[in-house]
């Protein structure tokens, strides 16, 4: 889940690891891209791997060629604009993966999403993934655009306790996110997060 809020935006990831022999902090959802702007994806890892690689070029080369932090919606554009070539070419698979991806644009949250097919839009809150559909319900009938991070982050904790019932686990969940004040994506994993169902 993606919430735009009024103090930032943020990223909240169901990790979805149930192996104990797992090293946890080994299986992040969610990636930096620049010191501005996070990103996770829904899909094939492998692929989602490979455009956010491609994603930290382009926000880097950006910063050495501009010397400025590069604007949200031209990685998304970038990546999207990928995607929609795999769809072309034949013998070519396209890239099964859907991308979340969330900056801080001159001091104002930007959130957009990318889908298999290369299109791209921005929105306010968004979901991707497992039950996406159920959760963009229950977020059309709870957001607010005044919300702030700390709470937007309890209404997604909220929405998935809800739908994933007895098999919800706060030590699954990742958040990262980055508020307007300082602009830098801070992460927050398993039971740290129990503060925010508070």
């Amino acid at each position: 889940i993606g919430i735009v809020c009024a103090d930032g935006i943020f990223i909240l990831s169901d990790k979805r690891t149930d192996d104990k022999l797992l090293v946890l902090k080994s299986a992040t959802k969610i990636s930096e891209i620049d010191s501005h702007i996070i990103a996770s994806a829904a899909g094939i890892v492998a692929d989602a791997r490979v455009l956010i690689d491609r994603a930290q070029l382009v926000a880097q080369q950006h910063r050495v060629t501009y010397d400025s932090p590069i604007e949200p919606e031209l990685v998304i554009k970038e990546i999207a604009n990928i995607k929609q070539q795999f769809t072309q070419y034949g013998g070519a698979r396209p890239f099964g993966v859907s991308l979340l991806l969330a900056g801080i644009n001159e001091g104002k949250p930007e959130l957009f999403t990318s889908d298999i097919t290369g299109n791209y839009l921005s929105y306010y809150a968004n979901a991707i993934g497992e039950n996406d559909e159920k959760i963009r319900e229950k977020l059309r009938e709870r957001y607010k655009r005044d919300i702030t991070i700390k709470k937007g982050v309890k209404l997604a904790l909220d929405i998935f306790e809800e739908i994933q019932g007895k098999r919800f686990d706060i030590k699954k969940f990742e958040l990262v996110y980055i508020s307007k004040e300082n602009v830098k994506p801070k992460r927050i994993e398993g039971d740290e997060l129990k503060d925010y169902l508070k």
